[in-house]
């Protein structure tokens, strides 16, 4: 059985990976619609940017967040101006980080999953008299749902073992934002092996029913494209 502090370490990641996938499934979409469907300049440049929290140590990508979400950061000081509230060390900080390492997964998905997706058709909205906009809202994402589903569980599942850029603009607060990761590391340090094979054994389930899911979307998807058109 887990204890009440494993629990709330669950309820905190739970709610970090979803606050991530949330956040960053619409700019997931909206940059994968543009890599894919669209040719402008700074394309490779914004490709490239993209990856970057990919190859990057996660400490950065925490540092990167804790410098614009500081009290001294542009975003920080935005916030307190606007509605007097500061996100450092806190559970939305956690997600925010959680988002921001994933991203890159949640991009490449969502690039996969528009380039499935038939330009005839787009072409016939467009030719019927939809703008741009609407056949993106009424063709592209329809059609292309499958895959964004399976991205967003992509990005759960990974924003659920965020460490490094949580630990850093987040911090390790029981109760507040001591994710499973973080709990994890802790009963290490503490010489807690019990507690934390409970912790790596809900880790690896957790992680094993989104990857699942994921598989199955993605399979169908497959599918689906397989079958013969005429």
């Amino acid at each position: 059985m887990l204890t009440s502090d494993e629990l709330q370490a669950l309820r905190l990641s739970m709610q970090a990976a979803l606050v991530g996938t949330g956040l960053g499934m619409p700019v997931a979409i909206i940059v994968g619609w543009m890599l894919v469907k669209k040719s402008f300049r700074g394309k490779a440049v914004l490709d490239m940017f993209v990856s970057f929290p990919l190859v990057l140590p996660p400490i950065i990508t925490g540092y990167f967040l804790l410098v614009m979400l500081g009290p001294n950061g542009p975003i920080g000081r935005l916030l307190d101006y606007l509605f007097g509230i500061d996100l450092v060390f806190t559970w939305i900080a956690a997600g925010l980080a959680a988002g921001l390492v994933a991203l890159p997964l949640m991009v490449r998905a969502t690039e996969v999953a528009m380039a499935g997706v038939d330009p005839r058709l787009e072409l016939a909205a467009r030719s019927l008299g939809a703008g741009a906009f609407r056949t993106f809202l009424t063709v592209t994402i329809p059609l292309a749902y499958r895959g964004i589903i399976a991205a967003a569980l992509l990005a759960f599942a990974r924003g659920l073992g965020e460490f490094g850029a949580t630990i850093i603009v987040a911090g390790n607060i029981p109760g507040r934002t001591q994710t499973i990761p973080l709990a994890m590391f802790t009963d290490l340090q503490a010489g807690d092996d019990t507690g934390a094979l409970r912790l790596i054994g809900l880790s690896l389930a957790l992680a094993l029913l989104s990857l699942s899911i994921h598989h199955v979307l993605v399979r169908r998807r497959e599918t689906e494209r397989s079958w013969p058109t005429y």
